[in-house]
């Protein structure tokens, strides 16, 4: 099968080459970081969630899950209660990263639940 190519296309260079990419208007994209509603050691502002996250961590980190809308058994899976906290930073624009998330659950897990609890509670 051969390609025919019309006279006027072959051999001609282009009269205005690209020489920049199209820019994104000043609105795409771009959203407004904010804050945890709550800081990481403010366990105490709701005592409630602050004894569940004590004394059952796993059945808060469950509850968590299930509000978040995930399976609540994601907590049991490798990698889940980091992927539910940044989960839920990139669905409400909260500023962090996932080192920051993994240093959280890793060195002050009932902290970081409570935290994630509470913001879930302010957030409905």
């Amino acid at each position: 099968m051969q390609f025919e190519m019309h006279d006027n296309v072959k051999g001609k260079a282009m009269s205005y080459p690209v020489t920049s990419q199209p820019q994104c208007a000043s609105s795409c994209y771009q959203t407004q970081l904010s804050d945890w509603h709550t800081g990481l050691t403010d366990c105490c502002n709701d005592m409630p969630i602050c004894l569940c996250g004590t004394f059952a961590p796993l059945c808060l980190a469950c509850r968590i899950s299930d509000d978040f809308g995930e399976c609540c058994c994601a907590p049991y899976l490798p990698g889940g209660l980091h992927s539910i906290r940044t989960g839920m930073r990139e669905r409400y624009h909260i500023q962090g990263s996932v080192g920051h998330d993994w240093a959280a659950l890793t060195f002050c897990l009932p902290c970081a639940l409570c935290q994630m609890a509470r913001e879930l509670k302010i957030r409905e």
